[in-house]
């Protein structure tokens, strides 16, 4: 049976990644595997917000960079709100679809697309 799913983003910069899903989007990071340390890079990193779990990846082979990673939302405006005040550049506005969600689309400097979903029921 399954209980749930952890995506994993490539990046190139873990710093700046984790800096931008900590101080833009909120996420704290619950761990960083850095080998070489004191180097940033290669790391695997696993950040947190509201008990959702996302890791990141510096390391050759752990994909590309130019992923999608999609989260479930209870109030999407609220999170518009939220990362336009910290100055987060919104790529899809919030939109109604025509499959009965409501989204938000916002990209990382690595290009991966990190989508935000409301079900328009709620």
């Amino acid at each position: 049976m399954f209980r749930r799913a952890i995506p994993v983003l490539h990046v190139k910069d873990s710093a700046a990644a984790e800096q931008y899903y900590s101080r833009g989007l909120g996420f704290r990071q619950r761990f960083a595997y850095r080998p070489e340390e004191p180097k940033s890079d290669p790391c695997y990193m696993g950040l947190e917000r509201d008990g959702v779990v996302i890791h990141i990846s510096s390391f050759i082979g752990d994909g590309v960079s130019g992923g999608v990673a999609t989260f479930i939302v209870d109030d999407l405006d609220g999170l518009h709100a939220e990362l336009t005040e910290r100055r987060v550049v919104i790529e899809v506005e919030p939109t109604d679809q025509s499959w009965d969600n409501r989204e938000m689309y916002v990209r990382d400097p690595d290009g991966n697309s990190i989508r935000f979903v409301q079900g328009k029921s709620g």
